[in-house]
């Protein structure tokens, strides 16, 4: 019985069905490898989105590299930049032209001639003397800023006191009456008398605050404030009026009078309350002077909040003129992130998932093959035993040469 199931065990070695009587399985190193291949696809599908995504959040907190991130893919080339600047001059806006053109400079994309010389001799228009001597009056009167031009006369308005007392009686007869004013344009308006006098005091040093003040007083007149931005900029205003002392100024206030009425008037400002509006009014101004009035009102449109503006002024004060075609391009996006921070994060979890799937594919096959090889020499090696204990069996029971079988010995 022993031999027999010897002489089995054997059998089976040699078939290669058992290796030291358990069950001979081939590896499926098929599946491995099928696996490993399409997360590797996976990974290369999702490659570009999870790249820009780290891009993204590695840059959140600085605009400039953020604009130059999203300017990348909303302005690729040349027929791009062409139709930018197209639109642009059908709307008689030249500064955004030469913005768009400034753009493309920097990022090396070919301008052609034509459409740079269109560009050069609108500019060349708008800044002529005529043009700029209307937009200074009509700014100096109506107190409405467009451009440097209209933006000048309305500063030198405000720096005569004159623009700031109109805003402040006009809005302080509709407290009288019962009526609700515009509290932002009532606090900026007093704000702007007490800077003005900041201005002459210091020969001008205050005078980017007091621009910027005048910049979102005209953007809050013509609906051009954001909306996040005009509600803080509502709430930080109403602290900033002393309601009773106004009222008590507004009685002997008038604009004919506007240096004795911007006197009385000021008494009303609270300057301790004011820090974080004259805070964001010197932003403003800070983006003016870099990137011209026009970036600044644009930037107004799309902030939400302080602190919005205190990236556009980083922004301005790196790109210049390239500004408002940045602005332009991206709107609030150029300011922080336009994706979700999760949505970014998911594309990298995604990526790195598709990674390790691939990773993990590798060594399960590579440790499938290595097995399969493995058991493999052992099967081969069993054989060869079995092959060699067959053989010595057989040399066993076979009579030497010249004698007879063992059955005719025994029976003669």
């Amino acid at each position: 019985m022993n031999g027999a199931g010897t002489r089995r065990e054997l059998q089976m070695r040699i078939a290669g069905r058992t290796i030291a009587g358990r069950p001979f399985a081939r590896p499926s190193v098929t599946a491995a490898v099928a696996g490993g291949v399409m997360c590797a696809a996976m990974l290369a599908a999702l490659w570009p989105q999870a790249r820009g995504a780290a891009a993204l959040l590695w840059a959140q907190d600085d605009p400039v590299a953020l604009a130059d991130i999203g300017v990348v893919s909303a302005l690729p080339d040349t027929a791009a930049v062409v139709r930018r600047v197209d639109e642009a001059l059908a709307a008689d806006d030249a500064e955004l032209a030469q913005s768009f053109v400034d753009l493309a400079k920097a990022r090396r994309i070919a301008v052609p001639d034509e459409l740079a010389t269109r560009v050069a001799d609108a500019v060349a228009a708008e800044q002529s003397t005529g043009a700029i001597a209307w937009r200074f009056a009509s700014g100096l009167v109506t107190g409405e800023a467009n451009d440097l031009a209209s933006l000048s006369g309305t500063v030198a308005g405000d720096l005569f006191v004159f623009g700031d007392v109109r805003d402040v009686v006009r809005e302080g007869k509709r407290i009288a009456v019962g009526e609700e004013p515009d509290r932002l344009i009532l606090g900026l308006a007093a704000a702007g008398l007490a800077v003005t006098a900041a201005t002459y005091l210091s020969v001008g040093s205050a005078t980017p605050v007091r621009a910027g003040l005048t910049l979102v007083k005209d953007a809050r007149k013509t609906g051009r404030l954001g909306a996040g931005l005009a509600s803080w900029a509502g709430r930080s205003a109403r602290e900033v009026v002393d309601a009773p002392r106004l009222q008590r100024a507004l009685e002997t206030a008038s604009v004919s009078r506007p240096g004795e009425s911007a006197a009385a008037l000021r008494a009303a400002f609270r300057a301790d309350k004011a820090e974080s509006l004259l805070r964001v009014a010197k932003d403003v101004g800070r983006i003016g002077e870099k990137a011209g009035t026009h970036g600044a009102l644009d930037a107004l449109r799309v902030a939400d909040g302080p602190r919005d503006m205190a990236r556009a002024a980083r922004l301005a004060e790196k790109k210049g003129s390239q500004t408002r075609a940045i602005i332009k391009l991206l709107g609030r996006g150029a300011l922080l992130l336009a994706s979700g921070a999760f949505n970014l994060a998911l594309w990298l979890f995604s990526a790195v998932m598709m990674l390790f799937g691939m990773v993990a594919s590798i060594k399960s096959g590579t440790e499938r093959a290595t097995l399969w090889w493995l058991r493999r020499a052992r099967a081969r090696r069993a054989r060869r035993a079995a092959a060699i204990a067959t053989t010595g069996s057989a040399a066993m029971f076979s009579p030497p040469a010249g004698l007879p079988p063992p059955a005719l010995a025994a029976s003669a």
